[in-house]
């Protein structure tokens, strides 16, 4: 298997609350500019770029003085809609992809689909609520919102607790290598889609 030629993607969201652009490209050198308001979500946001050699431009601006929510729904809403315009059609990717990661003394389990049909399940539990100045029970939300403009199964799942920080790096970390790895084209397939269905999604 090999990794397929940078895919490209643009994506923006304007409201009364938010303004979040995001440029995405699949295939790359896991270059990161990140710029939310909130500098752990940048560092989450960068772990997950570095480590699934993606390509990643987020700015983004809200109403984080009323609160975290709009601005960290709609970032997860667009970066699924720029992955989702990567991945095209979606022929010939390896599709599934599950990882194990540990960061010290943490263990969470990552398993993705990029088969088209969203679902989400997420059961990590962070010991301390807020991490810097970000609210940890809006990262369910950002990832849900992610899988489900991305249009892909997702789950996270806990296999060890400890401190919230490496939690949930381990969760950004395997969040970028599951996509990297279900991403890849399998030249077996000879540019098919990898359903027996003869298409993704629905």
């Amino acid at each position: 298997m090999s990794p397929a030629r940078a895919r490209t993607a643009a994506q923006r969201r304007r409201t009364k609350e938010t303004d979040v652009q995001v440029k995405l490209a699949l295939g790359g050198s896991g270059i990161a500019r990140v710029t939310t308001g909130l500098p752990f979500l940048d560092h989450m946001l960068e772990l997950m770029a570095v480590h699934g050699l993606m390509d990643l431009t987020v700015k983004a601006s809200g109403d984080l003085e009323v609160d975290q929510h709009h601005t960290v729904e709609d970032l997860g809403l667009v970066l699924g809609r720029a992955l989702d315009q990567a991945l095209g059609e979606r022929k010939g990717i390896v599709r599934f992809a599950s990882l194990t990661v540990p960061m010290d003394e943490c263990l969470v389990n990552v398993a993705i689909d990029l088969g088209g049909r969203p679902a989400f399940a997420y059961d990590l539990k962070p010991k301390q609520r807020i991490v810097g100045s970000f609210d940890t029970t809006l990262m369910p939300h950002l990832l849900e919102s992610f899988a489900q403009t991305g249009r892909f199964t997702l789950h996270l799942t806990q296999l060890r607790g400890g401190n919230a920080h490496h939690l949930l790096e381990a969760a950004a970390k395997g969040l970028g290598r599951v996509i990297d790895a279900a991403s890849r084209t399998d030249p077996r397939r000879a540019g098919r889609v990898p359903s027996s269905k003869g298409r993704i999604g629905a």
